[in-house]
């Protein structure tokens, strides 16, 4: 990459100087494209055990909000529980692709749980109203088991489970 002494210097004439110019802001430009060969148009992932120190990631004009996937997958509830899944725990991971595409692990309170045909497919449902969403992947995942430790403390408070 150019040094400051490149970008800032004065303006000489001829195109050579422009050249440079073009050149260092291409370089700026592209500094947080991933080179060729990774999972194209990957634009951000989360999970619960990312820490909030790590700063957010700026997402390409067309992606699709993390919040607003989120508030979506909020609305399902599990139908003995009265508190919506991500409270409780149960998303995993949340990967938001350019291309409008949404990929959610996510996992059940246990394996025989009643609900466990009819959850999925209302969270690809509500991931999939979201404005800019194209299509939605709901993946059941059963590593790391569920435990009630994943549990948001407003969850806890509606379930009196301090």
């Amino acid at each position: 990459m150019p040094t400051s002494e490149d970008v800032h210097a004065p303006v000489l004439p001829g195109v050579e100087k422009e050249a440079k110019t073009a050149e260092a802001s291409a370089d700026v430009l592209h500094t947080d494209h991933a080179p060729a060969g990774n999972e194209a148009g990957k634009v951000e992932s989360w999970t619960p055990d990312e820490g909030a120190e790590q700063p957010a990631k700026p997402q390409s004009a067309g992606a699709v909000s993390e919040d607003a996937v989120i508030e979506a997958i909020a609305t399902v509830h599990d139908p003995e529980i009265p508190v919506n899944i991500y409270e409780l725990g149960l998303i995993y991971a949340i990967d938001l692709y350019d291309d409008g595409r949404v990929r959610i692990e996510m996992t059940l309170t246990a394996p025989n749980c009643p609900s466990a045909q009819e959850l999925p497919v209302q969270v690809k449902e509500a991931v999939e109203k979201v404005p800019g969403v194209k299509s939605a992947e709901v993946e059941v995942v059963w590593d790391p088991p569920w435990d009630m430790s994943r549990m948001s403390d407003e969850a806890r408070l509606a379930l009196n489970m301090f």
